[in-house]
């Protein structure tokens, strides 16, 4: 069995390699995939079929589960990614900034790709696509751990990736499924220095603490998604009530689902029991302050460890605030640096909130549902850094690349 080591020395040779291919090399590439990965479709399925029982038959939650399936529209969606990620503009080797200085020298900065990235995640086996489409097109080799419950599905799309690389005569080492076996792999993976450029974990808090404390590279943490939206005084009713009902319902699992809404006191007895019904109604269970409980009665009493808490299920906190100063104040306390929303008709509070609001997306007037690459115009994207070096927020390709500065002279010596 090839160690960690070993799988790190070739992707970094990988790396090499693959940072001078030429955009069309590279895209050429992509699409080989997205036709490979609709060609053994059937295999892939009976895979990951295999995985989700196991993980069912493991009592994993609801959440856990839906994010594990890779067949049919899932893996055609995952096709359809790596195509548009084809699609997209190359990063690498881009310049900007160029500007001549007084002694004649000609300055700027160069986009390059990190280098070899370690992917540490769990379940959703479509990361493993995704993250490597996204390395690919931006010229660093991936070395992909995924989580056991996706073990399976992993190793059969791994195998489908190297192939469609070997023939579209890329390195087949610049994507590595890294065998999902114990905790100790994961800790010598992240002590690579010498080889690794940077780690990205994605899941929960456990992970996310497991490779923060074990890394001996850089760490680019995409953590919990602890979503609020505050229901300002004046908030329009049909808005509060669609925000509102599309943040928490739309997709409840994923980490820019809606987990906590704040309500001012003049939205709450206007607003909150149209907003508390449409929630009810599509099946939410409401945790409830004192004073949501008088407004809902259906509202369970909410305790402590629902602030700041990420359900990730069709559960959702709500607390009525005397103000937006108490609002910023609960966002700071309880949020994860992740998505916070505002409705609000007014433009001096909204400004407020987008200038207070310390989170890798802030919204007015729209859903914490938009926290996504595709949605923000990336095209995709390879998580969501809750992070600030050196990215925040939904990381595409662009983010998968560094600068250097680049110096074009015609013999200039420094005196």
């Amino acid at each position: 069995m090839t160690s960690i080591r070993e799988l790190a020395v070739s992707a970094r040779e990988a790396a090499r390699h693959l940072a001078s291919r030429s955009r069309g090399q590279k895209d050429a590439a992509l699409c080989a995939l997205a036709i490979a990965l609709r060609d053994q479709a059937g295999v892939i399925a009976q895979a990951n079929a295999r995985d989700v029982a196991r993980a069912k038959e493991a009592g994993l939650t609801p959440a856990m589960v839906d994010r594990l399936g890779l067949a049919g529209a899932a893996l055609e969606a995952t096709a359809r990614g790596v195509e548009q990620v084809a699609l997209l503009p190359d990063p690498v080797g881009s310049r900007h900034e160029m500007r001549r200085l007084a002694n004649g020298l000609l300055v700027g900065r160069q986009r390059v790709p990190l280098g070899v990235v370690a992917m540490v995640y769990e379940s959703r086996p479509n990361v493993t696509v995704d993250a490597a489409a996204l390395c690919l097109k931006s010229g660093n080799a991936v070395l992909l751990r995924g989580g056991k419950e996706a073990a399976e599905t992993n190793a059969v799309v791994g195998r489908v990736m190297q192939q469609a690389l070997r023939e579209s005569g890329l390195p087949p080492a610049a994507v590595q499924v890294v065998p999902a076996s114990d905790r100790d792999s994961v800790r010598e993976l992240l002590s690579l220095s010498d080889l690794i450029d940077v780690a990205i974990p994605r899941g929960g808090k456990g992970l996310i603490r497991f490779v923060a404390e074990h890394a001996r590279v850089p760490v680019i943490k995409h953590y919990e998604g602890v979503c609020h939206l505050y229901l300002d005084e004046g908030c329009d009713l049909q808005m509060a009530v669609d925000l509102t009902l599309n943040g928490k319902v739309q997709r409840p699992g994923v980490c820019n689902a809606l987990e906590c809404l704040l309500v001012h006191p003049e939205a709450a007895a206007r607003v909150l029991p149209a907003v508390a019904d449409a929630l009810l109604k599509a099946g939410v269970e409401l945790h409830g302050c004192p004073a949501t409980c008088q407004l809902v009665p259906q509202a369970v009493a909410a305790t402590a460890a629902d602030w700041g808490k990420e359900f990730l299920a069709l559960v959702m906190a709500v607390r009525v605030v005397p103000d937006l100063d108490a609002a910023l104040e609960h966002v700071a306390r309880y949020g994860s640096n992740h998505t916070e929303a505002i409705c609000t008709e007014s433009h001096s509070r909204a400004q407020r909130f987008l200038r207070e609001v310390d989170a890798s997306c802030v919204l007015v007037n729209a859903s914490t549902r938009f926290n996504d690459g595709g949605q923000l115009g990336l095209g995709a994207e390879i998580g969501i850094s809750t992070s600030k070096l050196h990215a925040y927020g939904p990381m595409g390709l662009e983010s998968l690349t560094t600068e250097k500065w680049v110096v074009l002279g015609d013999g200039q010596c420094r005196t």
